[in-house]
């Protein structure tokens, strides 16, 4: 299991852990009078999207309608990959081919 995101929001936070599959971990710490709750769980291409987490969402959107795509899609497309890229090499994953 890795820290997959941060809330700020207890409730908020055990939502998001009850939108993944497999193991998780709610873990929360106090920072002075501030109370963070850390969601840990597989890194996977399925928790992010439910999470709501790296556009996934709007690349599913664009991906449906790529035969259409005017110059804006391609570039925010292209925007999308590369922060994916990013995170496919920090949590040591694959970017799918047919996203690209």
């Amino acid at each position: 299991m890795k820290l997959l995101n941060t809330y700020e929001d207890r409730d908020e936070a055990e939502a998001a852990a009850e939108k993944l599959s497999g193991e998780k971990r709610l873990a929360s710490e106090r920072d002075a009078t501030v109370v963070i709750y850390n969601l840990f769980g597989i890194p996977s291409w399925v928790n992010f999207h439910r999470l709501g987490m790296y556009n996934l969402d709007e690349l599913k959107g664009l991906l449906e309608r790529r035969a259409s795509w005017q110059p804006a899609d391609q570039a925010r497309h292209s925007e999308i990959i590369a922060t994916l890229k990013i995170v496919a090499k920090n949590y040591g994953k694959e970017v799918p081919g047919h996203w690209s």
